[in-house]
């Protein structure tokens, strides 16, 4: 399965990539994320629940930071189980360019799943997926979007 989307942030690029970067940021982010642990400069673990379809579960993932043109650029892989609700892995190349002082985030992602995520079929995968992914960025945005006092949330 493969998702393609486009975002504008309202925040300079070097901003939203740092922001991309930083695991507080991320923890807010990620929906359902309960922690992430930064293990090096690229590799970091995320406990994740989440609810797709009838299919609740807690997923403990890895993720590996591929920076390839710091801070217009970079891929990221990882996998992740959730015990009896299967498995899952992708990647997405994500690409970040100015634009009048906020940045437009485009992204290609894929992934694949297996157990029982595997026989909910395509459309409710995907269609959580786009739903997921758009609450994130949705909370990205928020968080740095300026406060009454003109500072961005994160870097409050």
């Amino acid at each position: 399965m493969e998702l393609t989307d486009e975002i504008t942030i309202p925040a300079p690029c070097a901003q939203v990539y740092a922001a991309l970067n930083d695991t507080d940021v991320l923890r807010k982010c990620i929906p359902g994320c309960e922690e992430i642990t930064r293990h090096s400069e690229t590799e970091l673990e995320a406990k994740v629940v989440l609810k797709i379809g009838p299919v609740k579960a807690r997923f403990t993932g890895a993720v590996v930071l591929d920076p390839v043109d710091p801070p217009r650029e970079f891929h990221l892989t990882g996998s992740g189980t959730g015990g009896a609700a299967g498995f899952a892995k992708g990647g997405a190349q994500i690409t970040l360019e100015e634009d009048g002082g906020q940045t437009l985030l485009r992204y290609t992602a894929r992934a694949d799943v297996g157990g029982k995520l595997a026989q909910l079929g395509s459309r409710l995968i995907m269609g959580t997926t786009r739903k997921l992914s758009a609450q994130f960025f949705d909370n990205l945005a928020a968080e740095l979007t300026e406060t009454d006092t003109g500072t961005p949330k994160a870097e409050a």
